[in-house]
């Protein structure tokens, strides 16, 4: 006798939003942000656009989850291969802590390179960044959802060396991580100029040791 299964929807609507969360990264990074429809990504992930607009309102809150899931489950293969630095996405498990800051710093700070620069990454964290800037809800969601967690990262480990009499006690560590993030992005942001290791770890060396001469 054949056994007849009740499909199971939960599976189904777990491969639904698979399909539509690597249609969504994909199509931003062949195609760019602007040219990113719902049809698009409905017609690439094989749904309906009706199954899109049941989960989220607009293309932007699609590629916020996808990017989230994306960052999600790079950081646990991160973990599976026994690396823990914390990127720019706020992916890693924290900053390390070896008792010598500068190194720690540059370490995550070429992590965050690495993540800036991979074009995996790059085209859905610039679209979001854009559009975060003319749309506030979206914005204050990128801040809140992929800023803060990573931003925390810092801060925890720069309040872990003022304990240890490596940071002046007066300093605020929220600005402190500014003089280090800021920099990145800024180049980043403008393709100025190439972002590499070399220049993360003089950003930590001009942050740490100041630019006034020293006695």
């Amino acid at each position: 006798m054949s056994s007849h299964r009740t499909p199971d929807s939960s599976r189904r609507s777990d491969r639904s939003r698979r399909a539509i969360y690597d249609a969504a990264l994909a199509l931003v990074g062949e195609t760019g942000y602007a040219r990113t429809t719902i049809e698009g990504i409905a017609a690439r992930a094989g749904v309906g656009k009706q199954t899109i607009y049941r989960w989220w309102p607009s293309k932007a809150a699609v590629l916020m989850e996808a990017f989230l899931d994306l960052a999600a489950r790079q950081a646990e293969e991160a973990a599976g291969a026994g690396e823990g630095d914390a990127g720019e996405g706020g992916g890693g498990h924290g900053i390390p802590d070896t008792g010598d800051l500068a190194a720690d710093l540059k370490s995550v700070l070429r992590a965050t390179v690495d993540e800036l620069n991979d074009p995996v990454t790059e085209a859905p964290t610039r679209a979001l960044a854009a559009e975060g800037i003319v749309d506030p809800v979206l914005g204050a969601q990128f801040v809140e959802r992929l800023l803060d967690p990573s931003m925390q990262l810092y801060v925890t480990r720069l309040r872990a060396a003022q304990e240890a009499g490596d940071l002046r006690a007066d300093v605020d560590p929220r600005v402190a991580l500014e003089l280090l993030i800021a920099p990145l992005t800024h180049r980043w942001l403008l393709r100025t100029l190439p972002l590499t290791h070399a220049y993360a770890d003089t950003i930590v060396d001009y942050a740490l040791g100041g630019l006034s001469p020293r006695p």
